[in-house]
């Protein structure tokens, strides 16, 4: 058998596209010995957990509305959805706890509810910015839903191997 080498995602996405699909006799394992998955596979599954994390707090909270007519609108809002939640929790949150690092202090860690509540809301701005189908009609129901969302993330994240 042949040796296998490290790749990381940049590399096997270059080497995937450029022998036009899987390389034969290649094998793409995670950069680090003790990683499951590749930093790419890593990104995805996060990426899902979120989606689904939304889906159900749409389900459970009334204020949270996915507002798709079928089946298929319904996944495709859920991943639009979770596109604009990462982009907002990559940029924007990141600022926000900096900015209210003394709230956090303060009430001791009980203002990330508030924070949570506000990513969502925001999320909820953006999706009406882009005619995605999800709307939050206000801040309880967003500090539910926010609740909800971080609950069955780590749930999801319990069962998933690191």
């Amino acid at each position: 058998t042949r040796p296998t080498r490290r790749f990381t995602c940049a590399e096997s996405r270059g080497l995937m596209s450029a022998w036009g699909g899987a390389a034969p006799g290649r094998t793409f394992v995670p950069m680090e010995a003790g990683d499951r998955y590749a930093p790419c596979v890593q990104l995805i599954i996060r990426f899902v957990v979120n989606g689904i994390a939304l889906w159900i707090a749409a389900l459970i909270v009334d204020g949270v509305d996915i507002e798709a007519s079928t089946t298929t609108g319904e996944v495709l809002t859920v991943l639009a959805i979770a596109a604009v939640f990462a982009v907002v929790n990559i940029v924007v949150r990141p600022i926000v706890k900096i900015l209210s690092l003394p709230l956090y202090v303060i009430t001791l860690g009980l203002f990330t509810f508030v924070v949570n509540a506000l990513m969502l809301l925001l999320t909820s701005w953006i999706a009406d910015l882009l005619d995605v189908p999800f709307h939050v009609d206000g801040f309880w129901d967003a500090l539910l839903g926010g609740l909800v969302i971080s609950f069955v993330s780590w749930l999801i994240n319990l069962v998933l191997p690191s």
